[in-house]
């Protein structure tokens, strides 16, 4: 499973849904954490939110003890409008993830890249628990 930068800025900042599948993932799923999500959220964390250089180590470390998948300079071929997501989206597809968990609406409209599905937390919540 890959998380993008909104479902872990949210797990890691706030209680609720985000943060009860991050534990849930992190404890009994593989977690593979991309290289320019980590870069991101570091950057979201210190300068929209205002955490400290010494928590944003923190957090580097506590994510780097996952696998951590490189940047892809193969983007994936799919249209959409924030061409910073494509990286973000070929990171995870180099990986070879079978599910990309995202809040961001234009890329849940997207369902699935190639063999990766494209899943809201809600939807991988309600995924898990059937299983």
């Amino acid at each position: 499973m890959f998380f993008d930068t909104n479902v872990l800025a949210s797990a890691l900042t706030s209680r609720g849904l985000c943060a009860e599948l991050y534990e849930r993932i992190a404890l009994g799923h593989d977690l593979i954490v991309g290289t320019p999500v980590i870069d991101e959220l570091l950057r979201v964390l210190g300068e929209k939110l205002k955490v400290p250089t010494r928590e944003l180590r923190r957090v580097r470390a506590e994510l780097e003890e996952f696998e951590v998948a490189a940047p892809s300079a193969r983007l994936p071929a799919v249209k959409i409008k924030d061409r910073d997501d494509l990286p973000v989206l070929a990171c995870a597809l180099a990986a070879n993830v079978e599910i990309f968990v995202t809040g961001d609406k234009e890329l849940l409209a997207i369902r699935a890249i190639e063999h990766m599905s494209v899943l809201s937390p809600r939807q991988l919540w309600e995924k898990l628990a059937k299983e």
